[in-house]
């Protein structure tokens, strides 16, 4: 019995769901030193299939890069008397520090808006606010407002139509991570669809760490901000002093 089900399972499968992604990066570690200024990931694959290509609605690749995820509160500002001031403030619960989307066409016609809220694909799906204080009417522009801010910084990509694809077997596309990076892990994963629909999914990871002086000054930073701060004021007074001299010298010549 329990045979016979499994095979009509598998003859109910569409031919596309034999489509695995075999993946390559240009690199998994990204090294933030003090010179560091962005990065530039090539990501590349293959589609792995047990079957010939299926006919019909042709196929898509879905590349999306994100950062570690973090609570933030967004405030709303309003000019009053002629000062600008806090008004209201939603808490969102968790937001990329960096999200990049590369999609071989545009988005909206690669994935469905059920199978977006299914695997949190797109930007806004991204984002997680759960609930607002019952006295703010829009909630949703707080998180809009997120949106545009990191996109701004180039911390939020939409890249359509920049998965260069061929023969719907190979693909290739890269993206830009920018000099304002946070450190962790970024989750990086790969989407096949079919008539808007996910087909096939992969997920790696790459690594954002600093390193040298950089780590060695954010670890101190962390684990004893006394000392950290006295050695930034040391440099401090010394550079200061330092210039002060140079002008002095120059000033006698």
């Amino acid at each position: 019995m329990l045979r016979a089900l499994a095979l009509l399972l598998a003859l109910a499968l569409p031919a596309f769901a034999q489509e695995e992604v075999v993946l390559g990066l240009s690199q998994n570690k990204v090294s933030i030193t003090t010179n560091f200024d962005g990065s530039e990931i090539l990501i590349f694959g293959a589609v792995k299939r047990e079957s010939a290509i299926p006919e019909g609605e042709p196929l898509g690749v879905i590349v999306t890069i994100q950062g570690p995820s973090e609570p933030l509160t967004v405030r709303r500002k309003e000019k009053r008397f002629g000062i600008w001031i806090n008004t209201e403030a939603v808490e969102v619960d968790a937001a990329p520090s960096f999200y990049a989307i590369a999609a071989s066409d545009k988005l909206d016609e690669l994935i469905s808006s059920t199978e977006d809220l299914r695997y949190k694909i797109s930007i806004p799906q991204a984002i997680r606010s759960v609930g607002a204080p019952m006295s703010v009417a829009d909630a949703q522009s707080f998180s809009e407002a997120v949106i545009r801010i990191r996109k701004a910084n180039n911390l939020f990509q939409l890249l359509e139509n920049s998965v260069e694809l061929s023969e719907e077997t190979l693909f290739r596309t890269s993206i830009a991570m920018p000099a304002n990076l946070t450190e962790g892990a970024y989750k990086t994963r790969i989407y096949l669809t079919r008539n808007s629909q996910v087909v096939s999914e992969y997920e790696t990871v790459i690594d954002v760490q600093k390193v040298g002086l950089e780590r060695w000054l954010f670890t101190l930073s962390r684990q004893q901000p006394l000392l950290y701060g006295l050695l930034s004021l040391a440099i401090a007074i010394i550079s200061g002093w330092g210039a002060s001299a140079i002008f002095t010298g120059l000033r006698r010549n």
